[in-house]
């Protein structure tokens, strides 16, 4: 199995329709009104918690993503098809990161949650909407709205109730699949774990999830070893089961070695619960038993043996008791509402949020509404321009320039949009 929890990807939402710009052809009826639908909204690309993964390797092969974009409208009033969304499935616990600011746009943790990252364009209205007592016969339409483009950065901490953390072969994959139904690879050499193993633990009528940690050595923090790639999948875990070699030489040593490196890599870590656990009872004899339970009593530790069973039972029933302590403690998290896809269109309230800026050779007009208005309209017809001139001085925005200084010839900058001032009766 292929392991990956980290991918970069690129995702375009679909543009939105473009709307029709048509007009009613009846028997007896040369010159009907305008009759063009709007264009259909585009798909919009969703990341969906599946708690199926366990892995980002889906996003390493495949880096661009894109959804379908709308139809365009029809004559006779006819709308065009929305573009379907396409939704992305990431394992649970995944972050989504802009790649280009940094900023976390969400972190799934829970099965199902969803996240729209980039958003469909929405689709332009058609010739219809357009007629009024003053613009009988409008010959234009809006053009679609282009989808969102992004650079996200995914990361991926496992979600585990419990994480196994100890030197490389001191039974962690072993003691797992005893515990749980994973099945890790596992021989009689170090590291012979390279990416770390999830399990369902079952005591009685409590389920939990364990997770074996591999490659934490001295100086992993400093990414000596493989523990660098993995120590972050150690932070979400509720507690650490600490497991330690009885075979090993110097026992306290090797607890305070592994616990600096967790404090060095994050405080957090440092503080979170241990279970303390020696394994391998089977390979060693009763006086040196005797001695590390004298040498850890503060830590109440618990001893076992992977291999033969011993001490397998008391250990889950703690586990058990701990981690139902936890989640009593926990506070109840109040439910994410449902992320809400919300399409304003023509209706210009939202126009009227917007800055005019003098610049050398005019105006630069910005604002989240008029922008997306300016992309939609068709520059290659007249009707469509004089509309933008007229929501432009339906919204103060004349008035603005003009107070500025504005006069007829300026640019007028819109997004990625140019129009000319001109002075409006």
């Amino acid at each position: 199995m292929h392991f990956a929890d980290e991918a970069e990807i690129k995702v375009k939402a679909g543009s939105g329709g473009n709307g029709a710009a048509s007009f009613r052809r009846e028997k007896f009826i040369p010159k009907g009104g305008p009759d063009g639908g709007n264009g259909g909204d585009g798909g919009s690309v969703i990341l969906q918690a599946d708690s199926n993964l366990n892995t980002l390797v889906n996003f390493v092969s495949q880096k661009h993503f894109k959804a379908e974009r709308g139809q365009t409208g029809m004559g006779g009033n006819k709308y065009g098809a929305a573009g379907e969304d396409l939704i992305l499935k990431v394992p649970v616990g995944t972050m989504v990161l802009d790649k280009e600011t940094g900023h976390q746009l969400a972190d799934l943790t829970k099965e199902g949650e969803q996240v729209i990252v980039a958003r469909g364009g929405l689709g332009g209205k058609g010739n219809a909407n357009f007629k009024s007592s003053t613009r009988q016969a409008p010959d234009f339409a809006e053009l679609g709205e282009p989808g969102e483009e992004k650079e996200l950065k995914l990361e991926l901490k496992l979600i585990a109730d419990v994480a196994i953390i100890g030197y490389p072969s001191v039974g962690k994959s072993t003691l797992i699949s005893r515990i749980s139904n994973a099945r890790p690879k596992i021989a009689d050499y170090p590291f012979t774990t390279l990416i770390p193993n999830l399990g369902v633990v079952k005591v009685d009528q409590t389920d939990f999830v364990v997770a074996d940690i591999p490659g934490l050595i001295e100086g992993a923090h400093e990414g000596k070893g493989l523990g660098i790639a993995f120590l972050k999948h150690i932070e979400r875990a509720e507690i650490l089961v600490h497991l330690l070699d009885l075979t090993r030489d110097d026992l306290l040593d090797d607890f305070k070695k592994l616990n600096l490196e967790l404090k060095s890599y994050s405080p957090v870590l440092a503080k979170k619960e241990q279970i303390v656990v020696f394994n391998k009872t089977d390979a060693t004899i009763p006086e040196i038993i005797g001695q590390t339970k004298k040498d850890f009593k503060k830590r109440k530790p618990l001893f076992i043996s992977s291999v033969s069973g011993e001490g397998i039972d008391q250990f889950l029933y703690r586990l058990k008791d701990e981690i139902l302590a936890h989640r009593k403690k926990k506070k109840i998290a109040k439910p994410k509402e449902a992320f809400k896809v919300f399409r304003p269109h023509l209706k210009i309230p939202d126009a009227k949020n917007f800055k005019v800026k003098k610049e050398e050779n005019g105006f630069r007009i910005s604002g989240k509404r008029i922008e997306q208005i300016a992309v939609m309209t068709d520059m290659s017809k007249k009707g469509a321009i004089f509309r933008m001139h007229d929501v432009l001085e339906k919204i103060g925005a004349y008035r603005e320039m003009k107070r500025l200084g504005g006069k007829d010839g300026d640019k007028i900058q819109i997004g990625n949009r140019t129009f000319e001032y001109m002075e409006l009766d």
